[in-house]
């Protein structure tokens, strides 16, 4: 009796497994925008938005001429119908002067409501804030300043515990200026022989170690999966090994454990689009059908 072998596509948890494979990163990656959106406008867009409606308020108060330009604020007829059924005199200008804050507050909301959009300018002048700010810190009295704030902030008991981590990771990540500078990726046996570890070649070494080992390089071997912390090692440049990665390669291997391997290097079996389908390894079927594996007997 002959057998046939089942498509590898129909087995339900290979299919289910590979449609993670393939929609796990893109579902991820939308929802860590998403979440970044919400923490945007929620702690930066939105005390900007607040602060600007106060201002707009508080404009008439000291701008009367924008009362009639900008058609801010209640009417005569109305502050005085809003008076009348609060049983406010009209003479009573404390009174008025916070009853005509009140509902001139009241209409600058039901306009912001109105015209969503304007949410969106918490958000650009955000942008502008951190444009100016990263213009200012470029030159000399900005950079000072920079440094006495980051003085006072390294001063508190506790920020001083977060602070230098946070900033680490941010330079790493976004400031290219201040972020390492690595010029090649090497392989080094670290922590031992026989133990190879991918780091980065840095630069020579210490003028006084070069004295006792002559021709030594220095290496960064990076952590997994934070690379912005790791190891600093000296050693001859002999027992370097070059490695054809670039540094944003070399970063996502260490990031990911090992697992996010360059395409050139995985050989010739590993094509891209097979990264994903054969990334779960499918068990031999005749293990789990013993049956199927029984030849067909002999008719004759």
């Amino acid at each position: 009796m002959s057998t046939k072998k089942k498509s590898t596509s129909s087995h339900p948890k290979r299919a289910f497994l590979r449609g993670l494979a393939v929609l796990l990163p893109s579902v991820l990656t939308l929802w860590l925008m998403v979440k970044a959106y919400q923490f945007i406008d929620s702690a930066i867009a939105e005390p900007i938005n607040g602060g600007i409606r106060i201002i707009v308020v508080h404009t008439p108060s000291y701008l009367p001429l924008a009362t009639e330009y900008f058609d801010i604020g209640p009417s005569e007829d109305v502050l005085h119908r809003a008076a009348a059924e609060q049983e406010i005199s009209l003479t009573d200008e404390k009174s008025m002067q916070a009853l005509t804050i009140e509902l001139r507050t009241e209409s600058v909301d039901a306009w912001w409501d109105a015209h969503r959009w304007m949410n969106l300018l918490g958000l650009l002048v955000a942008a502008v804030i951190v444009y100016i700010s990263g213009r200012l810190v470029g030159g000399w009295l900005g950079r000072a300043a920079y440094r006495r704030i980051e003085k006072i902030m390294v001063a508190v008991p506790v920020i001083r515990k977060v602070y230098p981590y946070i900033k680490q990771l941010v330079d790493f990540l976004i400031n290219e200026n201040d972020a390492p500078k690595f010029s090649s990726v090497v392989a080094v046996q670290y922590p031992r022989k026989g133990i190879w570890s991918v780091g980065f070649l840095t630069g020579p070494t210490l003028q006084t170690l070069e004295k006792e080992a002559p021709n030594s390089v220095t290496i960064f071997i990076p952590s997994s999966p934070t690379p912005f912390t790791g190891y600093t090692i000296t050693v001859p440049r002999k027992d370097t090994l070059d490695l054809p990665l670039t540094v944003e390669e070399a970063i996502r291997f260490s990031v990911s454990g090992g697992v996010l391997v360059p395409d050139h290097e995985l050989g010739i079996e590993a094509a891209v689009p097979a990264r994903i389908t054969t990334s779960i390894e499918e068990p031999d079927e005749n293990l789990d059908n013993p049956k199927e594996q029984e030849p067909e007997e002999d008719q004759s």
